[in-house]
């Protein structure tokens, strides 16, 4: 074998430098190796990975922006998901919750009560929750909701604040029996309920269950 000590290998002409068929170039120290400045620190076992490579580079550019902190584990949860991720949920076993189906549930279910922001105008994002609750500081008057669906159904707890006398008003969508809203209970720190049933975008039926103790 035959060593040859330079400081630079150059062509006679042209831009490329060819090993010949058959022959092989053997560098025993990767760490003197570089490309444009950039020192190469892969291993030749690293390297040999790329051979079994089939990925275009769109396909590897697609991992541009992946954060850095992404474990080979959460990367794993992907193993196996198609494009088609909508119908691989639509198909899950029996037992698997499908929105499309009916459940019959074994245990509890339960949805959180969303705090309302007190103010002389009340609007509730229906999108927020189901069940909310607000303690009244004044006279109030509670708005159409935003983003009401119909079929959505939930609760209001309104409770007094400790110098009570608040009264509500309510917007037109909130419909109540006989066409009257109720009065609130004014005792101080006394605790009403308005139960609603969305009915359509501008039509909320609600009942109203006062002086809760």
């Amino acid at each position: 074998m035959s060593t040859l000590k330079t400081n630079t290998i150059d062509t006679s002409t042209g831009t490329t430098i060819t090993i010949p068929t058959g022959r092989v170039l053997t560098v025993t120290d990767n760490s003197g190796i570089s490309i444009a400045g950039t020192a190469i620190s892969a291993t030749a076992a690293q390297l040999n990975v790329m051979a079994s490579v089939t990925s275009t580079a769109a396909e590897l550019n697609v991992l541009d922006g992946i954060p850095a902190g992404l474990t080979a584990t959460e990367l794993g949860y992907s193993d196996g998901v198609t494009s088609a991720i909508q119908t691989q949920m639509d198909t899950k076993g029996v037992g698997d919750a499908l929105l499309a189906s009916a459940q019959n549930w074994t245990a509890g279910q339960s949805g959180e009560i969303t705090a309302l922001t007190d103010g002389a105008t009340i609007t509730i994002d229906m999108a927020d929750s189901n069940n909310f609750s607000v303690t009244l500081g004044g006279n109030r008057t509670f708005a159409n909701p935003s983003n009401d669906t119909a079929g959505q159904s939930g609760s209001i707890f309104i409770t007094q604040d400790g110098t009570g006398s608040r009264t509500a008003s309510w917007g037109t969508d909130w419909e109540f029996a006989g066409g009257t809203a109720p009065t609130l209970t004014t005792t101080a720190a006394a605790s009403d309920r308005i139960d609603y049933v969305i009915r359509s975008g501008t039509s909320i039926q609600a009942v109203a269950t006062l002086n809760l103790s």
